[in-house]
């Protein structure tokens, strides 16, 4: 069981990097500042400044009710333009998927840590690796397809109640953004070191592990 332990500490590490990146997935989508949309409308726009996520717009006003107006976009709004709509499905499906290469990952150090040889500790690492590496293809996909449309400047047509034109004087890739991108990377290197899993022969003779083995990556 030592010999085991010993040759899961990439991948434990592996299931903590995949944990914060599924954290940070849960939490993305939830970001309002995927785009910051610079508008000339400054007198209920505060500053001209407006943010545009996957589930809201928000913009701070000295003359509305509140300091900060938030208003809902739903994935059957005839405005919702495509990126968003499939940044709010694929987000979700991210957050699931996500969950499961957790328990995977979690059930085959548990097994490796603890010598729970049942023949099929590598292929558990393998199908958590690829799990998570799901996790951040679902994550990407959004993501740099609302990058897109933030470089190429392209246009919402946003309802009157919003106060916010079709197309900004200028618009910037905002910090959800990046924070996918990051969660992706964590989810992308946590798959790597659990698809790594360096399994221990066990002698012929005794059905004990080596004391020196020799490993195997999932390749080999």
């Amino acid at each position: 069981m030592a010999y085991l332990a010993q040759s899961v500490h990439r991948q434990f590490a592996g299931l903590v990097l995949g944990f914060v990146g599924w954290i940070m997935t849960a939490s993305v989508s939830g970001v309002n500042d995927w785009r910051i949309w610079y508008v000339d409308n400054q007198t209920v726009i505060t500053g001209g400044m407006a943010s545009v996520g996957v589930w809201r717009v928000c913009f701070n006003s000295h003359i509305l009710d509140s300091a900060e107006i938030c208003k809902s976009i739903s994935l059957t709004d005839s405005f919702t333009p495509l990126e968003i709509a499939a940044a709010q499905v694929l987000c979700m499906v991210a957050v699931g998927v996500g969950v499961i290469a957790n328990l995977v990952a979690g059930h085959a150090v548990r097994n490796a840590i603890f010598g729970v040889d049942n023949g099929h500790v590598r292929l558990t690492f393998v199908m958590a690796g690829s799990l998570y590496w799901l996790t951040a293809v679902c994550l990407l996909v959004p993501v740099f397809w609302n990058m897109n449309s933030v470089l190429a400047n392209l246009t919402i047509d946003f309802p009157p109640d919003f106060y916010l034109p079709s197309a900004p004087v200028k618009q910037e890739v905002g910090p959800g953004i990046g924070i996918g991108i990051g969660s992706a990377g964590l989810l992308i290197v946590s798959g790597l070191l659990l698809l790594c899993y360096r399994y221990p022969k066990t002698s012929g003779e005794t059905g004990h592990f080596d004391k020196n083995p020799r490993d195997e990556g999932f390749l080999g």
